[in-house]
Order: C-alpha cells, then sequence, then structure tokens
C-alpha cells in the first residue's frame, strides 16, 4: 500500500545502471519491479514479472528497453506487450538508443527500411486503461522516423543536449563543431548560443574525406556534436579537420556511445606517436558499452 501511488520501473537486464538512478533521484516517485529474465535449455525465454499485483495491475508503469543486441528483443516486447494486458493504468517506454535509426530510408531497391520495421514492432503494443502507450527516444538519428510509428503509439523525441551544456558551461573560448551537414540541421539550433563550425564530410568507400566548411576554430575549444558513435572514423577525421585549421582543443559530444566490439580502445590511448587525443569525450549511458568506460580518460558519462 505504502508504494500504491509510485510509478514502477521495470528495466531489461543492460539498463539496471539507469532504473537504479532514477528510483534513487526520484525515491518519491518511483520504486523498482523485477522482471525474472531466464531461458530453457533449448534457449528459448522464460520470463516472469515477478509481482504483477504489486507492480503492473492498476499502475503506472515505465519499461525501460535496450534493442542494442537484437538477439534480446524478441523478450522485452513479450514483457511488453503483456503490461496492457495485466492492466497497466499507463505504459511509458523508454528505448534511450533507437538502433535502426540511421535505417530510416533506402537509396537502392532491395535494401530494407528497418526503421519501419522496429517502429511497426513497438507500435503493435496494445492499448493501456487511460489509453495508447508513450515510447520516449533520446536523440533519434533523424526526426522524420517519427512518422513510422502508428497512432496507437505516441513517441515522444527527447534530447540530451541540456546534459552537455551543463557540463561544458564553465570551459572557455569554446566553439561548437559539427562533423557534417546532418548534424548541423539536427543540432545546431540548440546552440545558437555559441560559435559553430561546420564541416562536409564525402565517403570514398570506406574512407571519409572531411572539410571545414563554415566557420573559424583556429585557435578555439572545438567541440564536436553527433547523435552516435560506431567505429569513431568520422569523429577522428573532424578531430583532424579541425586540428590542421589551428584549434587548440578538440573535444567530442555523442548520446549514444555504441562502440560495436570494444572500439573506443582508439580514443583511450594513441594509435600513432603523433596523435592529438580528445580533450573530453562526453557520453551518455544510453548504449551498455558505456559502462565499461566509467573512469576511463577522456570519457565523461553524462546520465540520463
Amino acid at each position: 500500500e505504502k508504494h500504491s501511488h509510485k510509478v514502477v520501473v521495470l528495466f531489461a537486464p543492460p539498463m539496471k545502471g539507469i532504473a537504479k538512478d532514477l528510483v534513487d533521484s526520484h525515491p518519491e516517485s518511483f520504486t523498482i519491479g523485477t522482471v525474472d529474465w531466464h531461458h530453457f535449455a533449448d534457449g528459448t525465454p522464460r520470463v516472469k514479472i515477478q509481482n504483477i499485483e504489486a507492480d503492473v495491475i492498476g499502475k503506472e508503469v515505465v519499461f525501460i528497453a535496450s534493442f542494442n543486441n537484437t538477439a534480446y528483443l524478441f523478450e522485452q516486447m513479450a514483457v511488453i506487450y503483456s503490461l496492457p494486458r495485466y492492466m497497466a493504468k499507463s505504459l511509458t517506454i523508454v528505448l534511450a538508443y533507437f538502433p535502426m535509426g540511421t535505417m530510416e530510408r533506402v537509396d537502392t531497391e532491395g535494401e530494407i527500411a528497418t526503421a519501419m520495421t522496429l517502429a511497426r514492432i513497438l507500435s503493435a503494443t496494445p492499448l493501456t486503461v487511460k489509453g495508447p502507450p508513450r515510447l520516449m527516444i533520446y536523440d533519434i538519428h533523424t526526426l522524420q522516423n517519427r512518422f513510422y510509428f502508428s497512432d496507437t503509439i505516441l513517441p515522444l523525441l527527447v534530447t540530451a543536449i541540456p546534459l552537455l551544456k551543463d557540463a561544458i558551461k564553465n570551459i572557455k573560448n569554446v566553439v561548437i563543431a559539427f562533423p557534417d551537414e546532418g548534424s548541423h540541421k539536427r543540432f545546431g539550433k540548440m546552440f545558437d548560443d555559441y560559435d559553430q563550425v561546420i564541416c562536409h564530410k564525402v565517403r570514398e568507400g570506406l574512407k571519409r574525406i572531411i572539410t571545414i566548411k563554415e566557420g573559424e576554430p583556429n585557435d578555439k575549444h572545438c567541440i564536436i556534436i553527433d547523435d552516435l558513435v560506431q567505429t569513431g572514423g568520422t569523429l577522428n577525421e573532424a578531430k583532424a579537420a579541425l586540428l590542421k585549421r589551428g584549434a587548440s582543443q578538440v573535444s567530442a559530444f555523442v548520446t549514444h556511445a555504441v562502440f560495436p566490439n570494444d572500439c573506443y580502445s582508439k580514443f583511450t590511448s594513441k594509435q600513432h606517436p603523433d596523435d592529438v587525443l580528445f580533450t573530453h569525450f562526453y557520453i551518455t549511458d544510453s548504449c551498455p558499452a558505456a559502462q565499461k568506460l566509467v573512469d576511463v580518460s577522456p570519457f565523461t558519462i553524462l546520465r540520463l
């Protein structure tokens, strides 16, 4: 009874840290529920919400999902689909990183826009007692992704940029840099209070060629802004272009530190003797890889 007014937070195992931070920061508003994530001998999921009556029936429920590893997408969707059927009063799905967001369009026949596929899967979530479930996504790759969702789910697209702006407010001589025109279109208006540098990116096979298109980085501390990092090739090429044009320091921010195969190591130590490392590399905890980078220089984790 003493928890009856609180929002119940359920979570996929990789998002335990975010769930704990949320409840610890607002214990008067949130309480943790428990899902048992197991598998049968043949590998099929055996999933159970431990206390349906206390944690779901008639409750406002938040489910914090992680689809970075699609091998675990099915069992998470099984839980999400079950919550309205177990009479959750309302449901908010927090998917901090929408991993198919970069595949939102088709350039040649035969390609599959998997962003639409995932949007359809999420849109099939049943209605709750209070109506359509809500879906919260941080810094989705393109805002057009919102139109792939049906009217049976309410996408809420939010940004982690305020966390960055708070983190850099005391750094002097800052210029905000964008590695390509797409990043500038996505985030430029959020930095109207800063001078800006816009880069131009051309792909030649697997190689990225980046040049300065607009702005002046000379003698400035340039902070590169992008929504995500995978292998880091674009960020490193942008850093090289800025240093070549006279930047005194270069830092970076991405909301989603994907880093497949632990490729963040190229940012923690010099690959060549003449390399210049990023002064700061700001990331959020939207992806599981961030947990490996706590107290690892130059990374700073901005907790969602």
